[in-house]
């Protein structure tokens, strides 16, 4: 046998395995991060109406 016929044949007889990962817990953190960013977010446009009246009751 030459060489090439060597490396395709060790290369057929070995057995495969199917990469089948399970991303729920991944989606789930990413589900949750998205959640608290708009929480926050929210909170930041609220707290903006309220700016003025906010800073001045540290001024005084």
């Amino acid at each position: 046998m030459n060489k090439k016929s060597q490396r395709n044949l060790k290369f057929n007889t070995t057995s495969r395995t199917e990469f089948n990962p399970d991303y729920t817990p991944v989606k789930r953190d990413l589900r949750r991060i998205g959640l608290l960013a708009g929480i926050f977010l929210a909170i930041l446009v609220i707290l903006s109406f309220f700016q003025d009246s906010i800073m001045a009751l540290f001024i005084k």
